[in-house]
């Protein structure tokens, strides 16, 4: 073979040879760095889980939550308002159910889209004069995940007229509030979403050692700011946790509330005392709400509607 026919045999190898190498080095490429391509696979899961975080359930939750029937408490309840102490009743209902995410409602049907939630109605009827009040509110917690309550709603009806907010928990807070009086009229508008009181009753039942402490701004139970006649919004707020107690103080409102609940699972609710300034002008003066549990029934109530079954309200203490 001649020279030229071995050096352009040479070439041709080399050639061939580059373009082999290069092939491997385009294909490294597209299959990535492991090491890099992982810490981007990790760091996409935690953002997940930053935003959906799960929340462990012991099998004790499910057998007492989860068998049919409401937690039903009744409480003596010592009510400020207008300067003065006023004596009712507080009833706590606690029941498990599941709720569409979309329109945010009772699910009728079981659907693989629907949240569990636990839900407690907070009740509380006394009299200030010749007039009653009624106060109503409920609220709608997720069970299986770490997030704010999914909706709040209340209710205040007495004999001047009647009020209703509600907190849908969509991209922020959306609020929609109605009353009879001029300043609070018809009002829609949004929040940040922090910390909703009227869901600490809810987290509490579940894990009371989820509870916020420290500093953070948290939205007033909504039945106070209307009694108050404040605005509906975050205020600064300090959490403290005990064993069988929590603590939320309001700088601001100079307010303070506090509950105490059983140590031990299912956590329920023995008392609570809600101390701020209460009335108008010279009757203004700190005044405490006191509620104090008289009994606690299992009873699946929504089946219980019959003259018959009036009974149970003597046994709660509530006739």
């Amino acid at each position: 073979m001649s020279f030229p026919e071995k050096l352009f045999k040479l070439d041709r190898t080399l050639f061939f040879l580059m373009i082999a190498m290069a092939l491997i080095a385009l294909l490294a490429n597209c299959k990535g760095d492991p090491t890099t391509t992982e810490t981007a696979e990790m760091s996409t899961a935690n953002s997940t889980l930053e935003v959906t975080k799960n929340r462990t359930i012991s099998q004790e939750f499910k057998d007492y939550w989860y068998a049919g029937k409401a937690e039903i408490s009744s409480y003596k309840l010592e009510q400020a308002r207008y300067g003065e102490m006023r004596d009712g009743t507080a009833v706590l209902i606690y029941v498990t159910e599941d709720f569409l995410p979309e329109i945010q409602v009772k699910a009728d049907r079981q659907n693989e889209r629907n949240i569990p939630v636990l839900k407690i109605n907070a009740t509380k009827n006394f009299n200030t004069g010749i007039y009653p009040y009624s106060v109503m509110t409920s609220t709608f917690y997720p069970v299986f995940e770490e997030k704010h309550a999914i909706k709040v709603s209340q209710s205040m009806q007495e004999w001047c007229g009647h009020q209703y907010a509600q907190i849908n928990n969509r991209d922020q807070f959306e609020v929609s509030s109605h009353s009879y009086f001029e300043g609070e009229a018809d009002q829609k508008f949004t929040l940040p979403k922090d910390v909703l009181e009227n869901e600490l009753w809810t987290q509490l039942r579940i894990d009371p050692t989820a509870l916020p402490t420290g500093k953070f701004n948290a939205i007033p139970d909504f039945s106070y700011t209307r009694m108050k006649h404040i605005p509906l919004k975050a205020y600064e707020a300090k959490g403290t946790l005990t064993a069988s107690s929590y603590t939320l103080e309001y700088p601001e409102l100079k307010r303070t509330l506090n509950i105490q609940f059983s140590e031990a699972f299912p956590y329920i609710i023995e008392s609570w005392e809600d101390t701020y300034v209460d009335g108008y002008g010279a009757n203004g003066k700190a005044l405490t709400t006191k509620a104090t549990r008289i009994k606690t029934i299992k009873s699946a109530y929504w089946s219980k509607n019959s003259n018959a079954d009036a009974g149970l309200r003597t046994d709660l203490g509530l006739e």
